[in-house]
């Protein structure tokens, strides 16, 4: 990113979920925020789920709370210099731009912050099959 980290990073869970490692995502992440979080549409139980089996320590999530009201009141708790909000839809640009958080879309963040994508990631482990094709 641009090095602040007097920051607050919340990710859309689809966002979260299309990162190869969400857990060295959030890892790295921590050195350059203050705060770090998800949000979602989902019930809170899917977003629990998916943070414990990816063993990502959050410091907030939507709960039972909408994305928007979840980002506001992100805001109201967090007080920090920026607000960036990692999406991966028009909708989640959108919705940035209404609850005044700076949009980056996944594809712009792991390339800015070298994560990889989990489509990279399974594109790799074609290429790891492709070689064994020629053992006997």
């Amino acid at each position: 990113m641009n090095g602040d980290s007097d920051m607050t990073l919340a990710f859309e869970l689809e966002a979260l979920k299309a990162l190869a490692s969400p857990e060295r995502v959030f890892e790295d992440a921590r050195g350059w925020t203050e705060y770090i979080g998800v949000v979602s549409e989902k019930p809170t139980y899917v977003v629990t789920n998916f943070t414990r089996k990816n063993r990502v320590r959050q410091d907030f999530f939507s709960g039972p709370r909408g994305k928007e009201e979840s980002l506001e009141g992100v805001k109201d708790q967090f007080d920090t210099d920026r607000y960036v909000y990692i999406g991966a839809s028009e909708e989640d640009e959108e919705l940035a731009d209404a609850v005044d958080w700076e949009y980056l879309a996944v594809e712009d963040a792991a390339e800015a912050a070298d994560w990889i994508l989990a489509t990279h990631a399974d594109e790799d482990d074609d290429e790891a099959e492709q070689v064994r094709d020629d053992w006997p």
